[in-house]
C-alpha cells in the first residue's frame, strides 16, 4: 500500500479556512485551500506568550504520562497545567478531584456556588450519579482555535468597552480618583477587570456595585489629593474623602448582613484591606482579607470555571474574571501574610483556575503616570505590559508561598533541614523565574534606564529581590561548626553577598522610581521592599559601625522610609524599629531635611528624591533634565554591588550572632472602629 504524505496539520487556521469552518493546513505565507480558492490567506491572530506557555506546558504534561505509562504500565493522571518549577512534592494531590467534588451549581438564590457531600445542600445520591467526572472535565481544556476565539471575542470586548469608557461622561472627582486606580493600583493587583466594570458602571450590571466604587474612590484619595482641583472637590462636597470609606464599610456590611455574596464584594473587600493595611490597622486588614477569601471559596472561585461548571453556564467573560480574582486573592494573601507575619491561607491545587488570562489587550496599552504635572515632564510612551506583569507575579508569589510556610511559619518552629530544602528548591526556583522574565519587565542594576518604566513593572522588579532576600536571611543567623574554614562558610558567606547585592539593587530601582515619579505614588509594596532592604544594611551596621558605605545606605533608607509615611502610615512602626536599633548601638537617626518640591505647598505626598548618596562619593550621575523629582546624588550605580565588598571572617562571625528586624512591619495597631 504506498503511503500517502499528510500535510501538517497547525494550530492556528488563517481567516478563510476559520469561516468555512474547514482544517487549514497551516502553510505560509497562504495555505493550501487558500491558494486553490485564489483567496486572500490572512493568519490575523498571533500566539500569545501564555498560549505559548500552555502549549509547553501541556505537551510536557503528555510527556510525563507517557514515561509513567511505559514504567508502570498504568494509568497516570494528567496533573495541574503549572510550571514544573512552580510544582512541589508536598502540593501534589495524588487522585485529582474527590469523587464527591461534583463541580459548581446553582442555589436556590441563583449564587453560583459548590457543595461537598456532608452538606445540607447534597444529598449522597447525587454524589453517586455523578461521583466520576468525565474525562472531557478531569483533564486541562483543549488546547486549539477554541482558545484563540474566546481570546478574540475578550479583546475585541474589551476594545469596545474601553471606547464606550472613553465616551462617558464620568463627572469629577470621580473620574480622577477612578483615573489613579487604572493607572497605579490595577496592573499590578487585577482586583478588578475593567471592561465588566466600566461597562456595569453604566447598567448597574452584576459586576458594579456603588459599595466597590466607593471603595475604589475610598482607596484612590491619597493619591488624589496631590491634585489641587481634586483636593478642592473633596474638601467641600465630601468631606476630604472620607464619605467614601465610610460608606464602603457601612455598605458591604450591609450587603453581608443580607447574604449578597457577589464578585464585587470580593472585590470590596480587598481594597478595603489594603487600605487598612497601609493605614496600619491589622485586625481590619486582616479581617476583611479573610472575609474575602472565604467568599471566593463559598461562590467556587477557586475551582477552574472552564473545567468544572457542571450546570453552570460561565460565559467567557465570567470565567475571565474569576480566573484574575482567584490569583488576585492568592497574590494578596501572601502579601498581607507577609506585612503581618501570619500563615498564608490560600493554596493553589489541581482545580485552581489557569494562569492564563485571555484578554491580554491592557498588555498593549500605553501607560501614563496620571496624575504627575506635564508641564516640565513629559514621559514617553510606553507599553504597559500588564498582562505579563501580573501573570509573572503570580509566579512568583506561588513561589514565595514556598517560603512562608517553610521559612516563616508563626506558629511552628521550621526545622534546619527544612529549611535547607527550602533554599535550595525555592532558591533554583527563583533563579529561573529572573532567567524566564521577559526583558520588558526586568530592570537590570547595571543598566539601569533614563526614566522607571511604569511603577508595576518597577514594583514586580522590587518584590522578586526582596523575596530573594528573605530566601537567603534565615540562614545568615545559622551558625557554622568549624570554626571560619572556607570550605564550611562559603555557602552561607554567598547567602550574605546575595542579600547585599538585592537590598542595594532595591534601593538603586526605588530611587529610579521616585526621581521620576516622586514619593508619592509608592504602594505599600515599595515600601515594604525598601524597608526589607534596610533590615540588611542594619546587620552590617551592626556587625561594623565603622562601615561607611553600609551607613550611606542605611540613611538613605531611613529618609526613604521617613518620607514615605505620608503616603503610607503603617511605615512609622518599620522606621521606629530601626530607630531602637540605631540607638541602642550609640548611632543617632538622621533627620530629614526640609526641601522644596513640586506640587501644593501643603501637600506631603509628592516629595522628591532623597539627596543621601548611596556611596563616600559626591560625583553625580548625569540625568535626563526632564525628571521633575531629581534630586538624587546616586553615582557611579555600576559600584553599589558586591564590588569592594568583602566578607571578612570578623565580618561573617558578627553578622551570624545578630537577630534581623522582624519581617513584620512593625507593631500595628490593634483593632480600632
Amino acid at each position: 500500500m504506498s503511503s500517502v504524505g499528510v500535510a501538517k496539520k497547525s494550530a492556528f487556521s488563517c481567516e478563510p479556512c476559520r469561516k468555512r469552518k474547514v482544517k487549514c493546513g497551516g502553510e505560509r505565507p497562504t495555505c493550501k485551500r487558500c491558494a486553490t480558492r485564489t483567496e486572500a490567506c490572512v493568519y490575523k491572530l498571533n500566539p500569545t506568550l501564555s498560549y505559548t506557555q500552555r502549549l509547553e506546558r501541556r505537551v510536557q504534561e503528555l510527556e510525563q504520562q507517557l514515561a509513567g505509562i511505559q514504567s508502570q504500565g498504568s494509568y497516570v493522571r494528567p496533573v495541574a497545567p503549572a510550571p514544573a518549577h512552580l510544582r512541589k512534592p508536598s502540593d501534589a494531590v495524588d487522585d485529582g478531584l474527590a469523587g464527591s467534588f461534583t463541580g459548581l451549581k446553582l442555589d436556590d438564590k441563583g449564587v453560583i456556588t459548590y457543595h461537598g457531600t456532608t452538606s445540607f445542600f447534597q444529598l449522597p445520591s447525587e454524589n453517586e450519579m455523578s461521583a466520576t467526572p468525565s474525562s472531557s472535565s478531569q483533564s486541562p481544556p483543549a488546547i486549539g482555535d477554541a482558545d484563540l476565539d474566546r481570546r478574540e471575542r475578550l479583546v475585541t470586548n474589551a476594545w469596545q468597552q474601553r471606547a464606550l469608557e472613553d465616551l462617558s461622561a464620568t463627572p469629577e472627582p470621580f473620574q480622577y480618583l477612578l483615573n489613579i486606580h487604572w493607572c497605579w493600583i490595577q496592573p499590578l493587583f487585577n482586583f478588578i477587570y475593567r471592561p465588566a466594570f466600566t461597562r456595569d458602571m453604566q447598567v448597574l450590571g452584576p459586576y458594579y456595585s456603588h459599595t466597590l466604587m466607593n471603595a475604589v474612590l475610598s482607596h484612590s484619595i491619597r493619591w488624589g489629593k496631590s491634585d489641587p482641583s481634586t483636593r478642592q472637590k473633596l474638601d467641600e462636597a465630601y468631606e476630604g474623602g472620607a464619605v467614601f470609606g465610610r460608606h464602603a464599610r457601612i455598605m458591604i456590611f450591609d450587603e453581608l448582613s443580607h447574604g449578597i455574596t457577589t464578585i464585587p464584594t470580593v472585590q470590596t473587600l480587598l481594597l478595603l484591606s489594603a487600605q487598612e493595611c497601609s493605614l496600619g490597622n491589622s485586625a481590619q486588614a486582616y479581617v476583611y482579607s479573610g472575609i474575602a477569601f472565604r467568599l471566593i471559596d463559598h461562590l467556587g472561585i477557586c475551582v477552574d470555571g472552564a473545567r468544572y461548571a457542571a450546570s453552570v453556564n460561565l460565559s467567557d467573560e465570567d470565567i475571565e474574571i474569576r480566573n484574575r480574582l482567584f490569583w488576585s486573592c492568592y497574590f494578596w494573601d501572601k502579601i498581607i501574610s507577609l506585612y503581618l507575619g501570619r500563615s498564608p491561607v490560600l493554596q493553589h491545587s489541581p482545580v485552581s483556575p489557569p494562569q492564563i488570562m485571555f484578554d491580554d489587550s491592557s498588555e498593549r496599552d500605553l501607560w501614563v503616570p496620571f496624575g504627575l504635572d506635564s508641564k516640565d515632564f513629559e514621559y514617553p510612551p510606553t507599553a504597559a505590559h500588564s498582562n505579563s506583569c501580573f501573570t509573572k507575579m503570580c509566579q512568583l508569589s506561588v513561589i514565595f508561598n514556598q517560603i512562608l510556610v517553610h521559612m516563616y511559619d508563626p506558629l511552628r518552629l521550621n526545622t534546619e533541614a527544612e529549611m535547607e530544602e527550602c533554599l535550595s528548591t525555592q532558591g533554583a526556583a527563583l533563579q529561573q523565574w529572573w532567567d524566564e522574565l521577559p526583558q520588558f519587565l526586568r530592570i537590570e542594576k547595571s543598566s539601569l534606564p533614563a526614566l522607571a518604566p511604569p511603577s508595576h513593572i518597577v514594583t514586580l522588579n522590587c518584590l522578586y529581590h526582596t523575596f530573594k532576600i528573605l530566601l537567603y536571611r534565615p540562614m545568615l543567623s545559622q551558625r557554622v561548626a568549624g570554626g571560619c574554614d572556607p570550605r564550611l562558610t562559603a555557602p552561607n558567606a554567598r547567602y550574605l553577598l546575595e542579600c547585599v547585592n538585592a537590598a542595594t539593587t532595591t534601593i538603586v530601582i526605588f530611587d529610579l522610581f521616585c526621581s521620576t515619579f516622586g514619593y508619592g505614588r509608592c504602594v505599600l509594596s515599595l515600601s515594604y521592599s525598601v524597608y526589607i532592604a534596610a533590615s540588611i544594611f542594619l546587620l552590617q551596621v551592626q556587625a561594623n559601625v565603622n562601615d561607611n558605605l553600609s551607613c550611606q545606605r542605611l540613611k538613605f533608607c531611613i529618609h526613604a522610609l521617613d518620607r514615605l509615611k505620608s503616603v503610607n502610615p503603617v511605615i512609622g512602626s518599620a522606621l521606629s524599629l530601626i530607630s531602637k536599633e540605631l540607638a541602642r548601638l550609640g548611632i543617632e537617626t538622621p533627620q530629614s531635611p526640609q526641601q522644596n518640591y513640586v506640587g501644593s505647598p501643603s501637600d506631603p505626598m509628592i516629595v522628591p528624591a532623597t539627596n543621601y548618596p548611596l556611596t563616600n562619593e559626591p560625583a553625580q550621575l548625569p540625568r535626563p533634565p526632564t525628571r521633575p523629582y531629581d534630586q538624587s546624588q546616586f553615582s557611579r550605580l555600576d559600584e553599589f554591588g558586591s564590588q569592594g565588598f568583602e566578607i571578612t571572617p570578623e565580618l561573617f562571625e558578627a553578622v551570624s550572632t545578630l537577630e534581623p528586624l522582624s519581617v513584620r512591619v512593625g507593631a500595628l495597631n490593634d483593632f480600632k472602629f
